[in-house]
């Protein structure tokens, strides 16, 4: 029990350290982000996310708060995850390789006003890299959330959250929380306080 208590709490330590340091280099970053989104989407423009892995679950997660509810009873808000279609994906995959597997539906989807935030702790992801390179010739905005370092992500999108981390867990718990800010934001902006 001991080692897994100092388990536990040098986990969420570290989470936490993570998590400090980010609320003080990115909060401004993550509050333009978020009235982005809240302007796009009151302008009757549509969010789009995608990512891979545990990115995609972040883009899922984030998705289902906006479409469906966060925490206020509202109408739904155009927002979708493009990694829900496994036949979209899967087909695009194969027949064009798995680094077209965003920027195909991105192609299909995405029009000048948009927002498509694309998330990948690397910053290196060749399909979300692809997508990023597909929305901007869309006209839409394009907003990462990385890693640290931003990777090549960093260079396509019009705004970047870097969390400062190289951990992939904790970077991946900054990414829900921001989900969450901008859920937030959303929800007061446009439907009350």
């Amino acid at each position: 029990m001991t080692d897994t208590l100092g388990r536990v709490r040098a986990e969420l330590a570290a989470g936490l350290e993570v998590k400090r340091e980010f609320l003080r280099r990115e909060a401004r970053t993550l509050a333009r982000i978020a009235d982005l989104v809240a302007d796009r989407l009151r302008a009757g423009r549509r969010v789009y996310l995608a990512g891979n892995g545990g990115s995609a679950a972040d883009a899922q997660h984030i998705a289902a708060e906006l479409e469906g509810r966060y925490r206020r009873d509202r109408p739904a808000l155009p927002v979708m995850s493009l990694t829900t279609n496994t036949s979209t994906l899967t087909a695009v995959a194969n027949d064009f390789g798995y680094a077209r597997s965003f920027a195909r539906p991105v192609e299909a989807h995405v029009r000048k006003g948009d927002v498509v935030i694309l998330i990948s702790t690397s910053g290196r992801s060749p399909n979300v890299l692809a997508a990023a390179r597909a929305a901007r010739k869309a006209g839409a905005t394009v907003v990462g959330f990385t890693g640290d370092s931003g990777g090549a992500l960093r260079r396509l999108a019009h705004l970047c959250l870097r969390v400062p981390s190289d951990r992939t867990s904790s970077i991946q718990e900054c990414h829900i929380a921001a989900g969450h800010a901008v859920c937030e934001v959303v929800e007061g902006r446009l439907f009350g306080k």
